[in-house]
């Protein structure tokens, strides 16, 4: 039997399986990346719903973890799987976070979708029971059974775009960011736009966003986006941030890339822009000012140097901020979804330099010392008590943290003399641990707490010598391959960091 055959015959039993469930839906997605299927009985439609649920790549049966909710309307392949697709890229490209996928499967998209009757039309004008199902009963359903944090988007095309804005409108609340596709805004002499100025005075406060998206060209004016824009560019409250954008040469359906990939970014503004600053921490001598650096866009970060909370009106964040005196520095990113707006706080200390201690003698330059354990630990081990290594040796160009012979539930210490040949301020930077603490002396530059920390950052300024380091890991999970590197001062402009080389690393014979 031929590849094309054995497709066949399991498509068949595909739609076999599903006929008496799915009689007069939409065909499931059939793609290797499978939703979960599931129904409820609706009381209000007097009738059995279908939807597949996608959840996050990320997702863990057990976690606590919480995800946004995305609602596609005309559900099944022919919409769900464009949006499932550019959701991932969206989230790989770090516009947006994980998100549920929840496609509604339609029965009777004329009357679901319509708010009301047209002659010619024959089911025309059942919006308002299907919002009440969305709302009533749909999302409640969903928010029980799958991880959702109770934040949602709605996803309309066409006359499920139309949908979208009569949601808006009338049950503001039920969505965070509402998402219409070139929608049938014409319908019913726009029935839309004739409700709209008395409707959206109620938007206020509500921080909700609307997102259009009309093709040029007759067809795309057919569809009287332009008539709804001039009303919301007069009547649009303070808590409805929305936008419209007008595609050239598409069509109707073909739209629906730009405007499902659009209007996912605008919903999330600001989300791959987040408010971490290097370096994260820090000693500042007297009179020898630091500059903080800030690797993203600008422009809805803002900054305080008292420890406050910045709002909106604080001074914007710049590329390059300096810092002349103990301060205490706060950035926070403003988004399009305030649950993931960021918060962070740097603390930068008065000091002077770390004193340099005398050159052991029986140390020689080529490496430092490193300790390797295995255990079988469920959090930070001690890391005095640790005996008995499985193996030791010296950090030198063949060593590797990724050639130990475990990957998880280890332990890792190195150690040694660090020999410092210019006078002023250091970066150290720690990429890409699980858990890891680094010291210079006594002195605990930087703590790595979880794996949401991928990056930490510390300045410090050092003079001619050489200083006792200590780098203490733990790694209870794989897929860590943590890094040490620095920027000295004759480097620090360049902002890249290095590794120490092996001619600065001294360790015992």
């Amino acid at each position: 039997m031929t590849n094309k055959t054995h497709f066949f015959f399991a498509l068949i039993l595909i739609i076999c399986g599903l006929f008496n469930l799915a009689k007069a839906q939409d065909t499931v997605i059939t793609k290797i990346d499978h939703g979960i299927l599931d129904s409820l009985n609706s009381t209000l439609l007097k009738e059995k719903r279908l939807v597949e649920v996608f959840l996050p790549k990320d997702y863990k049966p057990g976690s606590d973890r919480k995800y946004d909710v995305l609602y596609v309307l005309d559900g099944g392949n022919w919409n769900t799987g464009l949006i499932k697709d550019t959701q991932h890229f969206l989230e790989g490209t770090s516009f947006m976070p994980s998100t549920i996928i929840v496609s509604v499967l339609g029965i009777d998209r004329n009357k679901d979708l319509t708010p009301t009757h047209l002659d010619g039309w024959q089911t025309s004008g059942g919006a308002v029971k299907f919002l009440g199902f969305l709302k009533d009963e749909l999302i409640p359903y969903i928010d029980k059974k799958y991880p959702s944090n109770g934040e949602n988007t709605l996803w309309g095309h066409s006359l499920g775009g139309l949908f979208v804005t009569y949601a808006l409108l009338n049950e503001p609340t039920t969505f965070k960011s509402y998402i219409a596709v070139d929608p049938s805004l014409w319908w019913d002499k726009c029935y839309i736009q004739k409700i709209a100025p008395a409707k959206l005075p109620g938007l206020a406060g509500l921080d909700i966003t609307l997102f259009i998206g009309g093709r040029e060209g007759e067809d795309g004016k057919g569809m009287k986006i332009d008539t709804m824009n001039t009303i919301l560019q007069k009547y649009a409250p303070a808590g409805l941030t929305w936008k419209s954008l007008t595609y050239p040469n598409e069509t109707h359906n073909s739209i629906r890339l730009k405007n499902t990939y659009d209007g996912l970014k605008f919903s999330y503004t600001g989300f791959n822009n987040k408010a971490k600053f290097h370096p994260m921490n820090g000693i500042i001598v007297k009179d020898k000012s630091v500059k903080i650096w800030y690797f993203n866009d600008t422009t809805a970060v803002h900054y305080t140097l008292d420890g406050t909370s910045p709002t909106i009106s604080s001074p914007q964040m710049q590329r390059e901020l300096t810092l002349t005196t103990a301060t205490r520095l706060t950035t926070r990113n403003f988004t399009g979804r305030t649950r993931y707006n960021q918060t962070v706080t740097g603390d930068f200390i008065a000091g002077k330099s770390l004193p340099t201690v005398s050159k052991k003698k029986n140390v020689k330059a080529g490496g430092f010392n490193y300790a390797y354990y295995e255990g079988k630990w469920e959090k930070w081990p001690d890391f005095k008590a640790l005996k008995n290594p499985v193996k030791t040796g010296i950090t030198n160009g063949n060593f590797n943290l990724d050639k130990l012979p475990k990957k998880d539930n280890i332990a890792v210490v190195i150690d040694g003399q660090l020999e410092s040949k210019e006078e002023g301020y250091y970066m150290f930077i720690l990429e890409n641990g699980e858990e890891a603490n680094l010291y210079l002396g006594n002195h605990l530059l930087m703590r790595m707490t979880d794996s949401t920390n991928q990056l930490c950052t510390y300045l410090v300024p050092l003079n001619k010598g050489f200083y006792s380091l200590r780098l203490e890991s733990f790694q209870k999970k794989e897929g860590y391959k943590l890094k040490l590197s620095y920027l000295t001062p004759s480097i620090m402009q360049t902002k890249n960091g290095v590794a120490i080389p092996l001619e600065l690393q001294y360790g015992r014979n």
